[in-house]
């Protein structure tokens, strides 16, 4: 992957600054209407997406739009709250630097999912005591980052024994992730079932499950080791349904209620962003509201005032991004089932969520002359396959079904044409 990031989001920027529409800015029913021949991609124009290439020297390549960028992160400082907000990028999504770096410009605070994601995010610049870490793995060094200042919640009964032997007696605050019973991912409707997007429910094994909470054994550890419980956490799925998110944001306060040291309240991320047509965008105020209302119900009965933490990822990034690759190579195949193939110089090495998810992404065809005046009327129907010699490095399955494919009708493309693909960021741990 060759890149210069700094360069190509201060190209990006000077270009579209005047032009460039948020997805949310489309309405609820959702983002971008899909042409089969349109003259530019979401904020690439032929001109741009060719210098993109040119600053990075070569393709495959992503490209960040400063300005969407910055669209994103004042609609997340936005989000409705009673008494404080903190934002927290989960960097996850794209640990790039330079956009760790711009969030934390705008006083964005950081989410890490890692031991080494929280080191990547301190090597970038970032203040220990900006970043929170809830781990699947909690990292043999934990001591060393709570010690600079780093939160951490604990995502397991291990996790928090682990943290209270360490700490015992000195009362160090911890933070406690919770899993609410249920679950909601953009790929699945079930809010208890397995799904790739959804890490709540009995199917998930993100959290400490809420009954362990309610019925003594949580607490009973925290007041052994005299821990000091700060935060309640919760995450529920990437996409997830609004209406299930504010319901279990009403139920993790109820978590809140257990321990009246607890001063804030995650309820981490999953905001839905439609990257193509008939995709639903999360409106943040419509969900947000209630869930101010509901912080200011548990003032006026407990007391405390509660600060909020959101938790987005996806939402600050996604349509900021795109994966510029070049057309290599031009198959096809006679008979029943038969396509025609465009191979790229990139696949799944630099976008994983087509042959993953069965993710649908905009895609666009632009001349690789670079020019506007040579993109052509002519269309086909094709399916993109990426470089590895792997069957399902696919960027055209059947959408929600990564085991079958689905023609796409783009602008005829010949090799060495540009193939942009929006919507994607770099997804990283």
């Amino acid at each position: 992957m060759k890149t210069s990031t700094a360069a190509l989001l201060a190209l990006i920027y000077s270009h579209v600054a005047d032009s460039f529409v948020h997805p949310a800015a489309y309405g609820r029913s959702s983002s971008l209407r899909m042409s089969a021949n349109p003259a530019s991609s979401t904020f690439l124009t032929p001109e741009l997406a060719k210098s993109c290439i040119d600053v990075a020297g070569g393709s495959p390549t992503y490209a960040y739009s400063l300005v969407s960028l910055e669209s994103s992160a004042d609609a997340c400082l936005a989000f409705p709250n009673a008494y404080g907000l903190t934002v927290r990028y989960a960097a996850k999504a794209c640990p790039n630097g330079s956009i760790l770096k711009f969030f934390s410009s705008k006083g964005i605070h950081i989410d890490a999912s890692s031991g080494y994601e929280v080191r990547r995010v301190i090597a970038a610049g970032i203040p220990p005591e900006h970043i929170s870490l809830s781990s699947q793995e909690l990292p043999e060094d934990f001591a060393a980052l709570m010690d600079m200042g780093v939160k951490v919640n604990a995502c397991s009964v291990s996790q928090l024994e682990r943290i209270g032997k360490h700490y015992e007696g000195k009362g160090q605050k911890v933070g406690i992730r919770v899993n609410p019973g249920v679950g909601s991912g953009g790929f699945s409707k079930s809010t208890t079932s397995f799904s790739k997007t959804n890490v709540g429910g009995p199917s998930s094994s993100f959290g400490i499950w809420h009954t362990l909470v309610e019925d003594g054994t949580v607490p009973a550890i925290v007041e052994k080791f005299g821990l000091s419980v700060e935060r309640i956490h919760t995450h529920i799925g990437s996409g997830s349904d609004p209406v299930i998110w504010q319901q279990v944001a009403q139920k993790s306060l109820s978590f809140c209620e257990v321990w009246d040291s607890v001063t804030t309240l995650n309820l981490g991320g999953g905001y839905k962003v439609g990257r193509v047509e008939g995709e639903v965008t999360t409106d943040l105020k419509e969900i947000g509201k209630p869930v101010a209302d509901a912080f200011k119900e548990f003032a006026k009965t407990h007391g405390r005032e509660l600060n909020l933490e959101i938790e987005p990822g996806t939402y600050l990034v996604a349509m900021s991004g795109a994966l510029v690759a070049t057309v290599q190579d031009k198959v096809f195949t006679t008979g029943d089932g038969s396509h025609t193939f465009l191979k790229l110089d990139s696949g799944m090495t630099e976008i994983l969520r087509p042959s993953l998810y069965g993710a649908i992404h905009p895609i666009t065809i632009l001349p690789g002359s670079g020019k506007t005046e040579d993109i052509g009327n002519e269309t086909e129907e094709v399916i993109i396959s990426g470089h590895c010699c792997e069957s399902g490095d696919i960027l055209t399955p059947k959408p929600g079904e990564p085991e079958d494919l689905e023609e796409r009708k783009l602008r005829k493309a010949e090799i060495g044409d540009i193939l942009v693909v929006d919507g994607k960021l770099q997804h990283l741990y």
